[in-house]
């Protein structure tokens, strides 16, 4: 059984650790005046500060969930740790030494789950940076010599090398007191015929640190042809990894992050190495998953929700990095920062392009970005024939909605225009009658309605006289009117709403 800490070292640990240092460490604070600091709650969502910090009382709370305490409370909660597991990790950084009651401290088998997890991968990260400097991993180095990476990169972000055989990091790890059931755990071992073998073997290692620093899993590249595995390996599902939670780079961009109000997402591990190495600094990247929502909620925590900040997404030009940069327009919504796209050239990602451009391409391609709504208008726009009135027409249909998703009412009147110009509309009533339906559109959905692309959109109920105007949605019900084409497809996007009538009547 687990011996219990000290209570004297306890209150140490305590004491030693400032609230707001490691709070820090989580979310962009600011001052909030009488001696307390404020920052976006991080264990709810919210646009406007509610979580404070007083340094001085060493304790914080949220006006908005209730959530409060001290340093050891806020460990506990935003990491799952448990009392333990969380005194053992503030000794660690404090440098204090614990001491156990009920018998010696044995490592192993008085520390906890987690934290024992946090200490193999600790252990194999070292390993593989040792494994790198052998003759075997020469090829690792020759592949980031390669892509303009010397040592001291490598040593920098931590990149090492998984030996060839079975069970180098097994006996390693045994040798460091590490239990069998803990390596299949941590995920670093899996059960082979024989017993544990190591998951990664002969292949290029990336430490993946969450955002207070600490290695929670690796990403993994293959470097032979009689590797038959996936280009890139990552440590799978574990207690300390979900992929979907981790951003890679965040230990090393997070405060330059929340210094300069931006953050650039990239796409794989030498494109982080390359851009902080051309002097953007706070380039992050996802884990072998899509951005999503967990990730929106590490950023906005660091951006602090500030309209001024901004989130610049860059994707090769090619036609998947094209759909992908359109996946981003999705979660725009969930910023109150700006989101821009930067589309690398030729095809390049931003590490091919330092390579054969040099650091100042890198840093030019994230000034050249482009605000996302102008993207996906320009990406939509460009499928369609404009020279016809049908291509017109289909591009508006399609763009409609996109604009409607803009919830700032007066950029969305804006990227209105802009759409009108783009299509090449001619006519005042057209132009009216497309801002019209892209407010409508609007605001059905802030009412709950469907209104969105998978919906089609109705157009303005007011607008288009009779017979409606060609880009106006269904004309002006109370004037007769057949209507035009409604957005994506006319009389089929109207039907469901005809059938929902029907239905309504019946009962």
């Amino acid at each position: 059984m687990a011996g219990r800490i000290n209570d004297d070292d306890v209150k140490a640990v305590r004491a030693a650790v400032p609230i707001d240092a490691v709070v820090s460490e989580y979310l962009q604070l600011r001052n909030a005046g009488g001696g307390n600091l404020k920052g976006l709650c991080p264990f709810h969502d919210e646009k406007s500060p509610s979580f404070q910090v007083s340094p001085s009382k060493g304790l914080y709370y949220c006006f908005g969930c209730q959530a409060g305490g001290d340093t050891v409370d806020f460990v506990m909660k935003i990491d799952h740790l448990s009392f333990a597991e969380t005194i053992e990790r503030l000794a660690s950084q404090a440098g204090i030494t614990l001491r156990y009651e009920e018998g010696g401290y044995t490592p192993g088998r008085q520390q906890g789950e987690r934290t024992r997890l946090v200490e193999a991968h600790k252990a194999a990260a070292q390993f593989y940076v040792e494994q790198l400097e052998r003759p075997e991993a020469e090829i690792g180095r020759t592949f980031l010599a390669e892509r303009g990476f010397d040592q001291a990169a490598a040593q920098h972000f931590g990149v090492g090398y998984s030996p060839a055989g079975w069970d180098h990091l097994v006996r390693y790890l045994r040798g460091r007191g590490f239990t069998d059931k803990e390596l299949i755990l941590s995920g670093l071992v899996q059960e082979g015929r024989r017993g544990p073998i190591d998951r990664f073997r002969g292949r290029l290692m990336w430490p993946i640190r969450d955002i207070s620093g600490e290695v929670v899993g690796f990403g993994a590249r293959k470097l032979r042809d009689d590797d038959n595995g996936p280009k890139y390996l990552n440590t799978p599902e574990t207690p300390l990894y979900r992929k979907s939670q981790v951003l890679y780079g965040i230990d090393l961009a997070k405060k330059d992050i929340a210094k300069a109000s931006r953050a650039v997402v990239v796409e794989g591990y030498t494109d982080v190495m390359a851009c902080h190495l051309a002097g953007v600094t706070t380039a992050i990247a996802t884990c072998g998953t899509a951005f999503g929502g967990d990730h929106i909620k590490i950023l906005r925590r660091l951006l602090m929700d500030n309209a001024g900040a901004e989130v610049v997404f860059t994707f090769d030009g090619d036609a998947a990095g094209q759909k992908a940069a359109l996946r981003a327009f999705e979660d725009d919504q969930r910023f109150a920062a700006e989101t821009s796209i930067a589309i690398t050239p030729d095809g390049m990602d931003p590490c091919e392009l330092r390579l054969a451009r040099g650091d100042e391409a890198v840093a030019s391609l994230v000034d050249s970005r482009t605000p996302l709504f102008a993207f996906a208008l320009k990406s939509i726009v460009s499928r369609y024939n404009l020279d016809t009135e049908e291509g017109r027409i289909a591009a508006v249909d399609e763009a409609v909605p996109v604009v409607a998703a803009i919830k700032n009412p007066g950029l969305r009147d804006r990227y209105a225009i802009r759409l009108i110009g783009m299509v090449g509309i001619a006519t005042q009533a057209e132009e009216q009658s497309i801002i019209r339906r892209v407010r409508g559109l609007a605001r059905s959905r802030q009412n709950g309605g469907p209104g969105g692309p998978e919906h089609g959109g109705r157009g303005d109920q007011r607008g288009g006289g009779p017979g409606g105007s060609r880009y106006g949605g269904r004309g002006d019900q109370r004037g007769g009117g057949h209507g035009g084409p409604g957005a994506m497809g006319g009389p089929q996007a109207r039907a469901p709403a005809v059938r929902r009538r029907s239905r309504a009547a019946r009962r």
